[in-house]
């Protein structure tokens, strides 16, 4: 049998126009499918979100050897939004459809036992939840409460030191002292953690984040612990530094046996709310990959989509500023008892 020339370019050129118009197609379905996403996106922030859900359930299955992942991510953002329509039958239907394709997807899972809570009662749902949660919120509080306690035992020596060298005559020291609580006072916690954990290393030095974490809140309440300390000092009446040096005491002496203990009880309503603002602070650690209390948080409604996970911070951050409010009401009470006599 013969063949022309003519014939097999004929072939050839078929093959070549159905490769190309297959390469285009698939270049259409990747452009279409980013337009769905963004379409549905915007839906969703208009408040329409049966129009979002009808849009993205437009993302085909992945053929054989297709990445799966628009597919999953379309269903997983459609079962959000139909748990938050209280649609629960629908939300478990759209995660099975992924368990159908992909049936290790561990976001489709916890999603489902999420689903599942929420078919409970309100009071079992909520126990089952709190016995979920709370040993890795249990955890992370430990090493919130383990940063407050380190910060606690720095920062108060940090700042008197500070408030010593602001009041100071050798004015080296006063201007250092003064450059310090202007640096730390005048730029973000958040802003002072980043620089400390990811800007040093470009200088060499490099921290591990519990370091880190010690580091920036130690000098940044250092600093505004100098200026409370200062002013408790200065308010004390000059004329018994007078009368101490009139008794033959040296600077030192005066401040350590006469000044400094009459500060105690004008220190600790600020230092106790500083403290109080310390323990809230140390979520900002959360975002130099130190794994504690917020972080815990929100890792666990992230994957759980599930806001218990949040009240139980909430109630655990309660928990520790009542506690250290009422330790320092004691302290202050301690400080300044010779006055209720």
């Amino acid at each position: 049998m013969r063949i022309s020339l003519s014939g097999i370019g004929r072939v050839v050129s078929t093959l070549l126009f159905l490769w190309v118009l297959t390469g285009f197609a698939a270049a259409g379905q990747t452009v279409d499918l980013d337009s769905l996403f963004r379409q549905a996106g915007d839906l969703q922030s208009e408040g329409n979100l049966q129009g979002a859900v009808e849009t993205l359930v437009k993302v085909p299955p992945p053929a054989p050897g297709q990445d799966g992942e628009p597919f999953v991510r379309s269903r997983m953002q459609m079962a959000r939004i139909q748990f938050s329509l209280k649609e629960l039958d629908k939300a478990q239907a759209t995660c099975r459809q992924v368990l159908a394709l992909y049936p290790d997807n561990s976001e489709a899972k916890n999603f489902l036992a999420s689903i599942e809570q929420e078919r409970k009662s309100r009071l079992g749902a909520f126990i089952d939840d709190c016995l979920r949660f709370l040993p890795v919120l249990l955890k992370g509080a430990l090493m919130t409460l383990l940063l407050v306690l380190c910060t606690m035992l720095i920062s108060p020596l940090g700042g008197l030191f500070i408030a010593l060298g602001r009041i100071s005559h050798f004015r080296p020291l006063t201007a250092f002292c003064w450059l310090v609580i202007w640096l730390f006072r005048g730029t973000p916690l958040l802003l002072q953690l980043f620089f400390i954990y990811y800007g040093l290393p470009a200088l060499g030095i490099t921290f591990r984040p519990f370091t880190a974490a010690v580091i920036g809140l130690g000098l940044n309440y250092s600093a505004y612990l100098g200026e409370i300390i200062r002013g408790a000092i200065q308010s004390v009446d000059h004329g018994q530094m007078e009368a101490a040096k009139a008794l033959g005491m040296t600077y030192r002496q005066a401040m350590r046996r006469i000044i400094i203990p009459q500060t105690y009880k004008r220190l600790m309503p600020p230092i106790g709310n500083e403290f109080i603002a310390l323990i809230k602070d140390t979520a900002l650690v959360s975002t130099i990959a130190m794994v504690e209390l917020m972080r815990s948080a929100d890792q666990m409604f992230n994957t759980y989509f599930n806001i218990t996970a949040l009240i139980l911070a909430a109630i655990i951050y309660l928990v520790f500023t009542t506690v250290f409010t009422f330790i320092f009401e004691k302290i202050e009470y301690r400080a300044g008892i010779y006055e209720h006599r």
